[in-house]
């Protein structure tokens, strides 16, 4: 879920203007805005642990900027030059092809209810244990979901997005493979991507694994080697553990708030929290199997009650003490995603003080963060490093 920096040199204020070239739609390819000599290991090889530090993932692309989870938004994360793209939240097709949305239900990401012929698939299921209603991947096959357009998820914070709805089809996993690979020849540097393997447990139980698919599909196109440039990750530990012996990619669990218990988990009796999974013992097993974890950005730093930040907790030096790296997620522009004491009135769609939360964020010592915004991302990591 990455992508490599290139080598050529520009200067910061070159940077600033290609960023935000990108932002206002420039066409063509923004290239090289924020090369370092930290990305050469990567680009050659290198493996996970050589991208540039403070890692910045393109969440669901530039999802701040296009409907997230289309090619047009991981081509402008590229663009902007996010270190790596979360191409892909993978939800399977009845038919069984693994495509990229946010969650099997569609019905905020794509057009379907504006498609009568589909209005008989609208269903109420219990997904993870919560009543939900609407589409859900599992009951098209690919050619009818390729008939849809994804549409932007919360047009009240983002309406400038709305402008591209109805441009961008759901694209497969496999697409966004051969993807990544014209981007690398294209630009001469290696591109990483960071799918998640959504909602494990509840597709096997469909008889939809979801492991054995993307194992397969990453064998096909030779990515599934411990230096391979694709990041797996999800918030089911048993589901990496399974990957972790189908695959050598490297691999990351998603923790949600302390108090929650990973789906899994409630399915096979095992008590345990996340608060469990964060504390050193938790730790040193996850590291026995992943190389990563990707916490919640309050697992880092709590907020209070009138949602201010806290002092940060002792996450991050605990799990550098046993190996793992941290890509914690998400920081958003707009001011209802801010923390309380770095938002700027009211507006929901206006932004707040995002480049003081990313500092008092990368201060702690984090490895990367998953981020709406690639491009204040990176100009954050400019202000932090000092260049």
């Amino acid at each position: 879920m990455g992508t490599q920096e290139s080598n050529e040199e520009t200067s910061r204020t070159g940077r600033r203007a290609l960023l935000g070239a990108a932002v206002l739609g420039a066409g063509g390819a923004v290239l090289g805005m924020t090369g370092t000599a930290r990305a050469d290991g990567a680009r050659h090889g290198g493996g996970v642990k050589s991208l540039p530090k403070p890692t910045i993932v393109g969440h669901r692309g530039a999802s701040g900027y296009r409907p997230e989870h289309t090619l047009g938004s991981y081509q402008l994360a590229l663009d902007m030059g996010a270190d790596i793209v979360e191409a892909g939240d993978l939800v399977p097709t009845k038919d069984g092809h693994l495509v990229c949305r946010h969650e099997p239900e569609i019905g905020g990401t794509t057009d379907v209810a504006d498609h009568p012929e589909f209005a008989d698939r609208k269903k109420t299921k219990l997904l993870d244990g919560v009543s939900t209603t609407g589409w859900f991947t599992e009951d098209f096959t690919l050619a009818e979901l390729k008939t849809l357009r994804a549409i932007e998820r919360i047009p009240a914070n983002r309406p400038h997005n709305t402008l591209y709805n109805g441009r961008w089809e759901i694209p497969t996993f496999e697409e966004v493979l051969k993807w990544q690979d014209e981007q690398t020849r294209e630009r001469g540097k290696q591109v990483w991507i960071y799918p998640e393997l959504k909602h494990p447990t509840y597709f096997r139980k469909l008889g939809l694994p979801l492991e054995e698919r993307v194992a397969k599909l990453l064998r096909k196109y030779r990515k599934d080697r411990r230096t391979s440039p694709v990041i797996l990750q999800s918030f089911e530990p048993t589901s990496i553990e399974r990957l972790n012996k189908l695959v050598d990619n490297p691999l990351v669990v998603l923790l949600s708030s302390a108090g929650t218990r990973p789906w899994d988990f409630v399915e096979t009796g095992d008590p345990r929290t996340v608060a469990d999974l964060i504390k050193p013992a938790g730790l040193r097993e996850i590291a026995s199997y992943a190389q990563g974890i990707g916490p919640t950005l309050d697992l880092i730093i709590p907020r209070d009650a009138k949602g201010n930040l806290t002092q940060p907790t002792t996450l991050v030096s605990d799990a550098h003490r046993v190996g793992l790296i941290l890509h914690p997620w998400t920081l958003r522009n707009e001011n209802p995603f801010l923390p309380a004491n770095f938002r700027k009135g009211t507006d929901p769609d206006a932004y707040g003080d995002v480049f003081g939360a990313y500092q008092a964020y990368f201060a702690t010592g984090i490895d990367g963060v998953f981020t709406d915004q690639p491009d204040t991302g990176l100009l954050a990591r400019e202000d932090f490093l000092g260049h």
